[in-house]
C-alpha cells in the first residue's frame, strides 16, 4: 500500500527538510545579528529571514493539505509535480525575502499559483469521486468518450 503513495510521501519529505534548512537559517541568522530567543527583532536581515520562515511556516498545513488530496482524488503525478515546483517556489520566496522585501514577490505569485491549482485540481477530484461513489455518474468515463 505505501507504493500507493510514494511520490506524495517523497515530496512531503523534501518539504518538511526544506522547512527544517529554513529553520536553521534563522538559528544561524540569530546567532550572525547576535538575536537572542525569544526576541524576534533585531538587524533588518535577521527579521526578513525570521519573517519568511514563518511566512513558509504558515502556509505549510495547507500545502500539505491540497498536495494529498489533489493526490489521493486526482492524479499522483501531476500533485507530487506541482508539489516540486511549489518547493521550488518557497526556496525563491525564502531566500529572494532574505535580500529584499520586494525580492520575495516572484516566489510568492508561484506559490500562490501552485496552491490554486492544487486546491482546484483535489476539488474536482473530490467531487468526481462523489459523483462516481454516490450517484454512479462517471464523469471521467463520459469525457474520454468525448476525446
Amino acid at each position: 500500500m505505501a507504493g500507493d503513495f510514494t511520490l506524495l510521501a517523497a515530496v512531503s519529505l523534501l518539504s518538511a527538510f526544506q522547512q527544517c534548512h529554513f529553520a536553521r537559517l534563522v538559528g544561524k541568522s540569530r546567532m550572525k545579528h547576535k538575536v537572542m530567543p525569544p526576541a524576534v527583532t533585531g538587524a533588518p536581515e535577521f527579521e526578513r529571514t525570521f519573517r519568511a520562515q514563518q511566512n513558509c511556516v504558515e502556509f505549510y498545513p495547507a500545502f500539505l493539505t491540497v498536495l494529498w488530496i489533489t493526490g489521493c482524488f486526482f492524479n499522483q503525478e501531476i500533485a507530487a509535480i506541482l508539489g516540486l515546483l511549489y518547493v521550488f517556489a518557497r526556496y525563491k520566496y525564502f531566500h529572494g525575502y532574505v535580500q529584499s522585501v520586494k525580492g520575495r514577490l516572484t516566489g510568492f505569485y508561484l506559490n500562490l499559483i501552485v496552491l490554486a491549482c492544487l486546491g482546484i485540481l483535489g476539488a474536482v477530484g473530490i467531487v468526481n469521486s462523489f459523483l462516481d461513489e454516490y450517484l454512479h455518474f462517471r464523469i471521467m468515463k463520459k469525457l474520454s468518450k468525448l476525446i
